[in-house]
């Protein structure tokens, strides 16, 4: 699997993540457009030391991180809140997956969510409609990891 960054705001956010993927020895992670970068003092921090598994690669723009995968035939999954998003525990597919999550505020952009293959959403059954974006990352990557 391969983690696409898209504008998030919060190196706290980004470090959490890039923990996670640890977890699940995710390698390849894309930063793209305002996303801290790997080595900000932040994403440091709260990755402990799960940064210097990654390997990242910086884009300007989330669409130009997502051509080049598609390049290298992969399945393009958003996680994103909204009619068109499937339950991500029904999601299954036998190709290398991209794994776009989005902005804090805005999540995927609409243009962004286009150029994905599909789009998964986790269920949520209380009072909130989302969950914070390290959180949702880290449930979507076990989701994900469980058929592999």
């Amino acid at each position: 699997m391969v983690v696409v960054l898209d504008n998030i705001r919060s190196a706290l956010n980004v470090g959490s993540i890039l923990r996670t993927c640890d977890a699940f020895d995710i390698k390849e992670v894309y930063f793209c457009g305002i996303t801290p970068e790997i080595d900000n003092s932040k994403v440091k921090k709260t990755s402990l030391g799960a940064e210097k598994t990654i390997k990242p690669t910086y884009f300007k723009s989330t669409k130009e991180a997502i051509k080049r995968l598609k390049a290298l035939s992969c399945y393009i999954v958003g996680l994103e809140i909204n009619e068109n998003a499937e339950d991500i525990e029904k999601f299954r597919s036998n190709q290398k997956i991209a794994l776009v999550v989005g902005n804090e505020v805005s999540g995927i952009s609409e243009d962004v969510q286009r150029s994905c293959d599909f789009l998964v959403k986790i269920p949520m059954k209380g009072t909130k409609e989302s969950l914070n974006v390290a959180v949702a990352f880290g449930i979507a990557a076990y989701n994900l990891n469980k058929g592999l």
